[in-house]
């Protein structure tokens, strides 16, 4: 059974930082696509940063660039977002998802999904 179990997340003051972490069970990360998806109140989801296990490139959303970083613990099937000077804009559900290569920020092409963990920017 294919899981990826999420942690981290939870409230925070603005300027401040969380990091979110998303392991995957019975899933090989290997040529795999981690990304990182925000769903705002109002809005549907967008991926805000992504990831090419194995190669380790990344990509991120004009929205996190230079804020947001995301890496991998290959040896934990682990994959991180670390969100630094956390904006309130930054508020809503995150989730993780994974897919075989290439990577995408089109949600509808990710098989398996993180059960969502909610992060609460305090101005």
């Amino acid at each position: 059974q294919v899981q990826l179990v999420q942690s981290g997340g939870g409230p925070v003051q603005a300027g401040g930082s969380l990091r979110l972490s998303c392991a995957a069970s019975g899933y090989a990360l290997d040529r795999k696509c981690l990304a990182w998806f925000r769903q705002s109140p109002d809005q549907s989801r967008k991926g805000i940063a992504r990831i090419y296990v194995d190669k380790d490139e990344k990509d991120y959303d004009d929205s996190v660039e230079g804020r947001f970083t995301i890496s991998q613990d290959k040896d934990k099937d682990t994959v991180y977002l670390e969100m630094k000077d956390l904006k309130p804009e930054d508020n809503g559900l995150y989730y993780c998802a994974a897919r075989p290569w290439p990577c995408s920020w089109f949600d509808k092409v990710f098989d398996y999904w993180g059960q969502g963990t909610q992060v609460t920017v305090s101005s």
